[in-house]
């Protein structure tokens, strides 16, 4: 599939369902309008919502390769853009010394393309395939300010300039996704080179969904008791809220154990597939696991109250 058979938001949405990820169409218009604009679509969201895993769908659906940037505190222009490959340029230097280059032309040739190192941001800018990658730039907002800035300037040309070779400019476009779990605020000025949209944690009928498309085999109403009891985890004081990511994981180990429903004690055996910490296990702990198992029936009871009649 290629960009121009997403022809509508419709199409869009249900090529995100056929490779199960589940898109409200807020989301899914946000993603259409990226394409059609060819603009970056920043995607902010607690973390475990979903915002890599849409890049990586949209590459499976354009039938592209997926470029990642993994920020992190410290991230330099060099790791991100380019390096140049020292050990073959001085390996270069030594053969062209041992045919009998001619001393002032040794080296001559080093600082070339062909000895260019391409990091993830000019791979996007140089790809060559036949159809754009998707750029995926995760969890920008580890970076440093710094970065920040310069990210901004190579967003808005798609072009770098490098001293030894020129000006290089992208043939296509990327399809630039952004991540940022929000732990700190990003400046406004890349904010506006981007379609922005929040991937908020999903009510109950939404991650009820979602597990049944993510997990094989697993029963319907099982999946619905999952939700709303994940529902009542996030209702907890919990120092990290578990994301979707954490209920797919925990109903793919509940299944591996031939579970079937929810009890204190299997919500106890399990509660590290949706708690990493120990003070949120606690918590849990403390608030009853099964108060909060039987809370999960009586709220999954009454979604299903207005179906009945």
């Amino acid at each position: 599939m290629n960009r121009a058979d997403l022809t509508d938001i419709d199409r869009v949405t249900e090529a995100l369902a056929e490779r199960r990820y589940i898109a409200d169409r807020a989301l899914a218009t946000a993603v259409y309008l990226a394409i059609c604009l060819e603009k970056p679509i920043f995607l902010e969201g607690e973390a475990g919502v979903g915002k890599t895993e849409l890049a990586k769908v949209l590459a499976d659906i354009l039938d592209t390769e997926l470029i990642r940037l993994q920020c992190y505190e410290g991230l330099d222009t060099q790791t991100a853009l380019y390096e140049w490959d020292y050990p073959r340029q001085m390996l270069e230097v030594r053969l062209q010394e041992a045919r009998g280059v001619e001393k002032s032309n040794i080296g001559a040739d080093i600082f070339s393309e062909a000895f260019l190192l391409q990091r993830p941001l000019l791979r996007a800018i140089r790809a060559e395939g036949p159809v754009a990658p998707v750029l995926l730039i995760d969890e920008v907002d580890r970076s440093d300010e710094e970065f920040e800035a310069f990210l901004l300037e190579v967003l808005s040309d798609f072009q770098v300039t490098v001293p030894e070779i020129g000006t290089l400019q992208a043939r296509r476009k990327p399809l630039v996704v952004l991540t940022s779990n929000r732990t700190r605020e990003l400046h406004d000025a890349l904010k506006r080179r981007c379609l922005y949209h929040w991937i908020d944690y999903p009510d109950a009928a939404k991650e009820a969904a979602i597990v049944r498309a993510r997990v094989a085999g697993i029963d319907a109403a099982f999946a619905d008791q999952l939700a709303h009891f994940m529902r009542c985890v996030r209702g907890e004081d919990l120092y990290k809220q578990p994301g979707i990511a954490e209920t797919i994981d925990w109903a793919e180990a509940l299944l591996a154990l031939g579970a079937t429903g929810l009890d204190a004690a299997t919500v106890d055996a399990t509660l590290g597939c949706i708690c990493k910490y120990k003070s949120d296990m606690d918590r849990l702990r403390a608030a009853g696991l099964g108060t909060l198992a039987e809370a999960a029936l009586q709220a999954q009871a009454i979604a299903a109250e207005p179906t009945r009649r």
